[in-house]
């Protein structure tokens, strides 16, 4: 099911498959990815309950060796309409005979999608409806357009953010783990310009506790992009297949497992634990430039 929202100049679309917002127009202009399967079908995914890649895809809950795919099952799921107004939808996932199977917790997870002014909010929520202490990871995955134009390329624009940084990337091995210790100096300043062949080499850009609370996808000439506040997020990642045109901002709570890890979900990098009976909210706004 889709449902179609608007506020001023802004239109944009939101699907139940995964919870997804997966249009954002102004002006004729497209900035979220169509999701063209030539080079990734995946648009704006939601990551949960954990992000990235799980040791041998597999995880020790209190003991209890639960399996997952990368990035977890909430992206492949149908959310529930649970409230829409001027602007705004909130959908519901909640868990399942089919959730209990991997992930052996009661949960309900709520996304909401506001349109402001220039861009859009999005709010997770989740919540412990179960007896027991629920650890969970969540992040986002929005693959915007870039180039936007006709005419541009991809190395036309760079990452800005909005404190002077000097950071370092994660790095992965090739089954998607983070090399524990291993790290390559990437930020300089605070801009990092665009290539595929650090895609390429990399697969992924990760940061952790950068200075930035904010990072601006932009034109290098014109300013034109979009700019995502990541605040309440503690770490950042950037990726993209080599040759398409989009790049994926993701602020991340948790990460792909660290390939010296002990394995057990409560002792992943920022993982988050709720007591029965209590909630977390984590928001990302993007705004158009």
């Amino acid at each position: 099911m889709r449902f179609a929202l608007s506020h001023g100049p802004l239109e944009a679309a939101v699907q139940t498959r995964g919870g997804e917002l997966v249009s954002l127009r102004r002006g004729g202009t497209e900035y979220i990815w169509s999701g063209d399967p030539a080079f990734w079908s995946g648009q704006n995914p939601i990551l949960f309950p954990i992000v990235g890649t799980l040791k041998n895809g597999q995880v020790d809950i209190d003991g209890q060796i639960c399996h997952m795919s990368r990035h977890g099952f909430a992206r492949n799921l149908d959310f529930t309409p649970a409230e829409q107004g001027d602007g705004f939808i909130t959908l519901e996932l909640r868990d399942s005979s089919e959730t209990l199977t991997h992930y052996p917790f009661p949960f309900s997870l709520r996304v909401r999608h506001q349109l402001l002014e220039n861009g859009f909010s999005t709010a997770f929520t989740v919540e412990n409806t179960g007896g027991s202490p629920l650890p969970f990871c969540i992040g986002a995955h929005t693959a915007f357009r870039c180039p936007l134009l006709d005419g541009e390329r991809f190395e036309d624009y760079q990452l800005t953010f909005d404190r002077p940084e000097d950071a370092s990337t994660l790095l992965l091995t090739p089954e998607g783990l983070i090399r524990g210790g291993a790290a390559e100096p990437m930020l300089s300043g605070g801009v990092l310009p665009l290539n595929y062949e650090t895609f390429r080499r990399l697969d992924t850009v990760i940061f952790r506790q950068l200075q930035s609370g904010a990072v601006s996808l932009v034109h290098r000439e014109t300013g034109r992009g979009v700019k995502l506040d990541f605040s309440q997020f503690p770490m950042a990642a950037f990726w993209t297949k080599p040759g398409a045109p989009f790049l994926c901002l993701e602020p991340w709570q948790g990460c792909a497992a660290f390939d010296n890890e002990t394995g057990r979900f409560q002792d992943k990098p920022f993982a988050v634990t709720l007591a029965p009976g209590e909630m977390r909210t984590l928001a990302y706004t993007v705004t158009l430039l």
